[in-house]
């Protein structure tokens, strides 16, 4: 009987252990994962994608690289992908480069396509 218990209580310490284990190292791959996310995209497509105006202009007066891209798009690219018409508006009055291709070979006019996004696409229009 205490063989029984020591065999069972050592298979428990054993297995709570490994479990622990297992769970920290996965907490250490998903931080490490998050932060190389964070750090490859920019500031000034981070607050493309809030629609943040006043982050873009102030972005755009610090030097912020208008046609560069982060994670392969551009900040139109991620303007017409989540609908920012005014934050667009902003980039092209700026210099943005709409015929830029982004690492899958499509232009912002294409994500705003793909994305449905019907006031980035009028604004498009409109500066085309």
């Amino acid at each position: 009987m205490k063989k029984s218990i020591s065999i069972l209580l050592f298979i428990s310490v054993f297995a709570l252990t490994g479990i622990y284990a297992n769970n920290s190292d996965c907490f250490i791959l998903n931080e490490a994962v998050s932060d190389s996310v964070n750090e490859e995209i920019s500031s000034l497509c981070k607050a493309v994608m809030k629609g943040d105006i006043d982050q873009v202009r102030s972005l755009l007066a610090l030097g912020e690289k208008l046609n560069e891209k982060s994670l392969g798009l551009t900040p139109a690219m991620y303007a017409a992908r989540y609908n920012k018409a005014e934050v667009l508006k902003i980039l092209l009055l700026n210099g943005a480069n709409l015929s830029i291709k982004s690492d899958q070979g499509y232009t912002a006019k294409d994500y705003a396509k793909m994305s449905n996004a019907k006031d980035v696409l009028d604004v498009i229009k409109q500066d085309s």
